[in-house]
């Protein structure tokens, strides 16, 4: 089945004085301001056409869906994305593991069978859906939408957090806008019809145009990709629709169940009790920390690298259950909430303060550090100084240094970075310098320039420079010509650096460190809490 039609318009807006709404229906202009690429793309019966008077369609910010439900402490259960984004291109299969499955419609009608087709349908809409917003990014990710948001909510805004293809930031079209900000990009859309499912039967179709649930006592049987959200799951299950007009499928999950699944998939099953414990911590603390991350979707937290790798329960072995029943319902806590328990593979020797991976106010629990022993810790004295990052990377006995990727080279060539910069810098050309302009207390990149033949230059900042590089493990790294046209990168550790070095927390767990001690070495001055004394509800953190 065909999309459903809209009407779309994009232009740069400027911080200015709210513009008067047009009134007629001239044609559109379609823009990508600043090298950003158009958020919509049209396809598959998608075409732009001129906008309807203003009175012709109700106008809001996004498609309208309900807000998950806060998460009680005391019996927390979180609602995670198994599939996201689901939109017309074949229909939707749903399986049984065993036994019979119950779909339940919107209007409380239900129809059991082991297995189903759910097919798409466009339905007409009437009055039409007009959408409209101010869009700021993408960003490179959710924490530095968050601080984006966070910064035009003090500007009088009430900004929500969307991830359509990358992070964004939405707020009504004549939201103020702080000059520092922008600018932002205008979107608008006009939807004369929405995709919707159907059941169909011999009787007769069964339009389903609203969130419905799935009961599977035998389980369902979900093939989401390699590790996220495949596998089979014990449910119950929504299938929701978004507030990108697509629809999710959403497991509503016991948290002491979703860690099952995520522990072995973040850390390694094979990995000593203590790491398991201490990832299990972590996990759940991440997971009550971040409820808000999805709240514009209708749910919590997905099932890929966006949140944690979610995938089977069932693999959980006894040492990952023993490490999550052993620590049943303790998060790490700061001043009575959960803390922001980041955590990566490696840290190459140096944990990264929050400041120097995302955008925002550092956080005291996390902070720079050299992972090692006393004498590491006086030669390599933090702040570091660039001379010393070189030093620091020829060095071993930090903890954690026989991870894969504790050390690591890497060649970029200038036609590939003018590749993975076309977007942002289109007139960047082949770039031809590449320098580090400041580095974090840890010595991690925190703003690097590229400078190209087209007499310009573009400044990566923080986690955008691993976005723009992938090839890049990490920011800690020392970077020099080889060649014309070519550079290497000689770097330590894979990830953010912040929080808890998995390699790190595995080699002291190794070492006989306690679970208390591994957390405090790598988020000082945190407490390991019970959620009965967080508050009788979570809702995550407000951007």
């Amino acid at each position: 089945m065909p999309w459903p039609r809209f009407a779309l318009r994009f232009h740069a807006h400027l911080p200015s004085p709210p513009r008067p709404r047009a009134a007629s229906g001239a044609p559109l202009r379609q823009l990508a301001p600043l090298g950003l690429a158009l958020p919509v793309l049209l396809a598959g019966g998608c075409r732009a056409e001129s906008l309807p008077p203003p009175a012709a369609a109700a106008e809001a910010l996004h498609w309208s869906v309900p807000s998950p439900p806060q998460v009680d402490s005391l019996t927390p259960v979180i609602w995670v994305a198994l599939a996201s984004r689901l939109r017309p291109s074949q229909p939707i299969e749903l399986r049984s593991a065993q036994g019979l499955l119950t779909l339940v419609a919107p209007d409380g009608a239900r129809y059991q069978t082991n297995s189903l087709l759910l097919y798409w349908r466009d339905q007409p809409l009437e009055p039409p859906k007009r959408i409209r917003r101010q869009v700021l990014g993408p960003f490179s990710s959710y924490e530095s939408a968050a601080e984006a948001a966070s910064r035009w909510r003090r500007a009088g805004a009430d900004p929500v957090i969307a991830y359509p293809r990358d992070w964004e930031v939405w707020a009504a079209a004549d939201a103020p806008l702080p000059a520092d900000l922008g600018p932002a990009r205008m979107v608008e859309q006009v939807h004369t019809q929405r995709a919707v499912l159907e059941l169909r039967r011999d009787s007769g179709p069964v339009s389903l145009a609203g969130p419905m649930t799935l009961e599977t006592p035998g389980g369902l049987r979900w093939d989401g990709g390699a590790k996220a959200g495949s596998g089979v799951f014990a449910g119950p299950f929504r299938l929701l629709p978004d507030a990108h007009g697509g629809w999710s499928l959403v497991e509503t999950v016991p948290l002491e169940r979703y860690l099952q699944g995520v522990v072995p998939h973040e850390i390694g099953a094979g990995s000593p009790p203590v790491a398991l414990a201490a990832q299990a911590v972590l996990a759940r603390t991440w997971a009550l920390r971040n409820l808000a991350r999805f709240a514009v979707d209708g749910y919590h937290l997905c099932a890929t690298v966006q949140c944690q790798v979610y995938a089977d329960p069932r693999t959980a072995g006894p040492a990952v259950r023993q490490a999550i029943d052993g620590t049943r319902h303790q998060v790490l806590a700061w001043q009575g909430r959960p803390i922001h328990g980041v955590y990566h593979a490696t840290n190459g020797g140096v944990s990264a303060g929050f400041e120097e991976a995302w955008s925002g106010e550092p956080l005291p629990y996390l902070r720079p550090r050299v992972d090692g022993a006393a004498a590491l810790e006086q030669r390599f004295a933090l702040p570091l100084a660039a001379a010393q990052v070189g030093p620091l990377l020829s060095t071993s006995g930090f903890y954690g240094a026989d991870h894969p990727r504790f050390r690591w080279t890497r060649t970029l060539e200038a036609g590939e970075m003018r590749q993975a910069l076309q977007v942002q810098a289109p007139e960047l050309g082949t770039p031809e310098r590449v320098s580090v302009l400041e580095r974090g207390p840890s010595g991690r990149v925190l703003a690097l320039e590229i400078a190209g033949s087209g007499g310009q230059s573009v400044v990566l900042r923080l986690d955008a420079i691993r976005r723009s590089f992938a090839q890049l493990p990490s920011t800690l790294f020392v970077v020099e010509p080889v060649g014309p046209g070519r550079w290497r990168f000689v770097g330590g550790g894979f990830g953010h650096g912040a929080g808890l070095s998995q390699a790190g927390a595995i080699d002291l767990a190794r070492r006989g460190w306690s679970l208390q001690r591994i957390l405090e070495h790598y988020y000082p001055g945190t407490q390991l809490q019970p959620l009965s004394a967080l508050g009788p509800g979570l809702a995550g953190e407000a951007p």
